[in-house]
């Protein structure tokens, strides 16, 4: 969430940046008179504290001198019950302080562009050509199922659609897929972490807003503990109340798990297949800096996205995320869509977001500079998701013959394997 110091010094800003997002300021004046109320109750508590002191003070004087202390004492009987009111009062108007505080989104770059909702998204580069066919080509489910490496039958009735089985060349592909993103983080300086998929209830809601939250995570009843979505939320809840020393910044970590999402109001989650799934394989890379570094930090998470997808030959194209769609704690984003010869048309792979100090206030996640402590800024990107990645490949290196074709870069993870064959053929 924003500084509420900043909130409360900048409120033309805060609703100027509602308005370019199409959402209703009036969120920042109702925050704005609630916390003056709640500031108001402080005062007259600290007050009240203050003259309790005093009138103890004079209580002791007054008996030393033999007076007599009645009178005082009565005033001083009342100030605890008019604090303990006062406090009532106080803890109420919190509890509607932190909604409307979280309703208030992060502040975006100013070169984020305008626009209402995804359809306002500007194609911002395009990178490789499309694969021209001679011969009818298949979508990844008819792939699956005619090489038998895929069982989306079977998972239905053990799992409810969403969930798949993969078999023989594909899982290995999926295998070999998380092995080259692996290796490939690591050769570009980052850390490997392996996290929990379970995080607590206000942990993760730290990383994202209540709509989100109730849109797409799986939460454990009665046990406070929700599933991650992306390990870009257990890579920030490892660093919870952590301190940096500047010299150790940028911190750029990543993390291989497995993901689930609830895809709540998502189109097409009922069709077999791998794009749109309850779980998944992600790696995802995260990287903690200075505020002044950030968006250098954001041109690396995308170059290394970039890499990835031309490494493996994927056509792709980079789509800047528009201020409408613009998620409440990213201040920029980007996405990286693969080509589908299939859909003719691009798909989203891969996810890029700034967020600043948006979700590592709540974290308490800051750098030491020199004494003065200050929060750390965080962005994440996602690296490789396997299921979208091996509908790419399916579908862009599939042969007349009905195998596909192994990336090259792939070759080396997959025993041998040039080509996925199956286990009809």
């Amino acid at each position: 969430m924003l500084d509420i110091k900043f909130i409360r010094e900048n409120p033309a800003l805060c609703k100027d940046n509602m308005k370019k997002k199409f959402q209703d300021p009036k969120v920042v004046d109702d925050f704005l008179k609630t916390d003056e109320q709640w500031r108001k109750l402080r005062a007259e508590i600290d007050t009240l504290r203050h003259d309790r002191n005093k009138i103890s003070e004079e209580i002791n004087k007054a008996k030393k001198a033999g007076k007599d202390v009645k009178a005082i004492v009565k005033k001083a009987k009342d100030i605890p019950n008019i604090i303990k009111k006062n406090e009532e009062k106080q803890a109420k108007l919190q509890k509607q302080l932190l909604p409307l505080l979280a309703k208030i989104p992060n502040i975006m770059h100013e070169s984020v562009p305008i626009g209402k909702d995804d359809t306002q998204n500007p194609e911002i580069k395009k990178w490789g050509k499309p694969p021209k066919f001679s011969f009818p080509i298949k979508n990844h489910v008819e792939i699956c199922e005619s090489l038998g490496i895929a069982d989306f039958e079977a998972s239905a009735k053990s799992s409810g659609n969403g969930f798949y089985y993969l078999e023989g060349d594909l899982a290995l592909l999926n295998q070999a897929l998380i092995r080259f993103a692996v290796d490939f983080m690591q050769k570009k300086g980052y850390y490997y972490i392996e996290t929990p998929i379970m995080l607590k209830n206000e942990i993760l809601a730290a990383s994202l807003d209540t709509e989100e939250f109730a849109k797409t995570i799986y939460e454990v009843k009665d046990e406070g503990l929700a599933l991650i979505g992306t390990a870009e939320y257990s890579l920030l809840a490892r660093y919870t109340g952590a301190t940096f020393l500047e010299k150790d910044l940028p911190k750029k970590v990543f993390s291989y798990s497995m993901c689930f999402r609830k895809e709540i109001g998502s189109h097409g989650i009922n069709e077999k297949g791998l794009w749109r799934t309850h779980q998944f394989n992600k790696v995802e890379q995260v990287i903690f800096c200075a505020p002044e570094d950030s968006y250098k930090m954001y041109d690396e998470l995308l170059k290394n996205s970039e890499e990835i997808m031309q490494t493996l030959d994927l056509p792709y194209r980079v789509i800047e995320i528009c201020s409408g769609d613009l998620a409440a704690w990213k201040t920029k984003s980007a996405d990286v869509e693969v080509w589908r010869p299939t859909t003719k048309e691009y798909g989203e792979v891969m996810s890029l977001s700034n967020c600043t100090d948006y979700q590592v206030r709540n974290l308490n996640i800051r750098v030491d500079r020199q004494g003065k402590r200050e929060l750390v800024h965080a962005l994440n990107n996602t690296a490789l998701a396997t299921s979208r990645i091996m509908v790419a490949i399916l579908e862009n290196f599939q042969n007349k013959d009905g195998t596909v074709t192994v990336p090259k870069a792939l070759v080396p993870y997959m025993p041998g394997k040039i080509k996925i064959i199956g286990k009809k053929k």
